[in-house]
C-alpha cells in the first residue's frame, strides 16, 4: 500500500521506477535510428496507392458479393495461391491490401534472401486468384516501401522489423508509467509552457507529445508486430476459438486485427486522415529527437565538461538523477535542463528552479 501511495504522490522516490527508467533510456538509445527510419519512410508512402492509381493504366476492380474475408481468411487464400512454389513457406506470405477502394487485394510471396518475390491479386470476397499484379509506381516508391516493411532485407529484415516493434511497444508501456509525475504535477505535463528556456521547452514538448500520442504509437507498434509475425496472432486466435471465445460476426481477434491494420495504414478513412497520418507518422521520430537532446544535455555535455572525471561515473550519476524526473510514453527520458541548485540561490519562478 505504501508503494502504491508513493507512486500516486511522488513516484520519483520509488526504486523500481529508477530501474524502469534505465530500461526506457537505453532501449530508446538502442533503437533511435531505427525509429527515425521507420517514421520517415512510413509517412512517405501514405499516399502510395493514389500515386499508383494515377500512373497505372488499369486496376482490377471487384464488385461486392457476399461478406468480405477477414485478414486470417485472406492469408489462407493467399497461401493457397502460392502453395505450388518450391519449398513453400506459408509464413512468408504478405497481404498488401487493395490499391484503391473496391480493387482486388494484392498479395506477395517474397523469396528468402531478398531474391525477388511473386505478386498476385485475389478476390477479397471469395479468395479467388485473379492473376499477376501490374507494377505502376516509380521504383523509388517501391524501395521506400520495402525499407519500411522489411528494411531492404527480405525475410530477415521483416524479423528485425518485428523485433523493433516489440521494443517500441516496451518503450510505450514503460514511458506511460514513467510519465506520471504525481498528483500535484500531472497537469503541467499536458502542454508546453511559455517563457522557458529551450531545454525546458524540449522537455515539455517531449512529454506532451508522448502523452497525447500514446494510444496511436502503441497501435502502430502492436500492428507492426502483427505485420511481421502474423502467424503468432493466428495461433492466439485458434487457441481462443478452441475454447469457444468468439462472436456471431466472427472471432473477436479477427475483428481487432482488421481494424488495427486499417488504422496502421490510414488508407480507409479518406484524404483528410491520410494527410493527418503523414504528419503524425513523424511523431515517433520527433520523440526520439527530443529525447536524444535531453540525454545529450544531461549526460554527454556533462561528461565532456568534466575532463578529470570518469565518463562512466558521470553518466551513471546523471542517469540516476534523471530517473527521478518525469518522462513521456514512447520516447527517451526527460531529464532536467540544468544541474540542481540550492533553493535559496534560485528566485521563485526562475526557469532554473527545480520543478515543484
Amino acid at each position: 500500500m505504501a508503494t502504491s501511495g508513493g507512486f500516486w504522490r511522488r513516484p520519483q522516490s520509488l526504486p523500481w521506477r529508477r530501474v524502469l527508467f534505465q530500461v526506457h533510456l537505453w532501449t530508446g538509445l538502442a533503437i533511435g535510428l531505427y525509429i527515425l527510419v521507420i517514421s520517415v519512410s512510413g509517412s512517405a508512402i501514405v499516399f502510395r496507392r493514389e500515386l499508383d492509381k494515377a500512373l497505372c493504366p488499369q486496376i482490377i476492380m471487384v464488385a461486392p458479393h457476399g461478406q468480405r474475408l477477414s485478414p486470417a481468411q485472406l492469408t489462407l487464400a493467399a497461401q493457397r495461391v502460392f502453395h505450388r512454389i518450391p519449398r513453400f513457406n506459408p509464413a512468408l506470405v504478405r497481404i498488401r491490401g487493395a490499391r484503391v477502394a473496391g480493387a482486388a487485394i494484392e498479395v506477395w510471396y517474397p523469396f528468402a534472401g531478398g531474391r525477388g518475390r511473386v505478386e498476385r491479386l485475389i478476390d477479397p470476397y471469395s479468395g479467388r486468384d485473379l492473376g499477376d499484379t501490374v507494377a505502376c509506381e516509380p521504383p523509388v516508391i517501391g524501395r521506400i516501401a520495402d525499407l519500411h516493411d522489411e528494411l531492404l532485407g527480405g525475410e530477415t529484415g521483416t524479423a528485425i522489423n518485428g523485433a523493433g516493434a516489440l521494443l517500441l511497444t516496451l518503450m510505450c508501456l514503460s514511458g506511460s508509467i514513467l510519465w506520471w509525475p504525481g498528483r500535484s504535477r500531472w497537469q503541467r505535463s499536458l502542454t508546453v509552457r511559455a517563457g522557458v528556456g529551450w531545454r525546458r521547452f524540449v522537455w515539455d514538448l517531449h512529454s506532451m507529445l508522448g502523452f497525447w500520442l500514446f494510444a496511436l504509437l502503441l497501435m502502430w507498434a502492436v500492428s507492426a508486430i502483427y505485420l511481421a509475425f502474423p502467424n503468432s496472432f493466428y495461433d492466439i486466435g485458434d487457441f481462443l476459438a478452441a475454447h469457444g471465445i468468439g462472436t456471431r460476426r466472427g472471432h473477436r481477434l479477427d475483428v481487432f486485427i482488421d481494424w488495427m491494420v486499417r488504422l496502421h495504414f490510414g488508407r480507409s478513412f479518406g484524404g483528410e486522415i491520410k494527410v493527418l497520418w503523414v504528419l503524425l507518422g513523424l511523431a515517433p521520430g520527433a520523440l526520439i529527437l527530443t529525447g536524444g537532446l535531453m540525454w545529450w544535455n544531461r549526460v554527454v555535455r556533462r561528461v565532456m565538461g568534466r575532463g578529470g572525471e570518469s565518463a562512466n561515473e558521470s553518466a551513471g550519476e546523471s542517469a540516476a538523477q534523471g530517473a527521478g524526473e518525469a518522462t513521456s510514453p514512447a520516447g527517451a527520458p526527460l531529464p532536467p535542463a540544468v544541474p540542481a541548485l540550492p533553493a535559496s540561490a534560485v528566485p521563485a519562478g526562475s526557469p532554473l528552479a527545480a520543478p515543484p
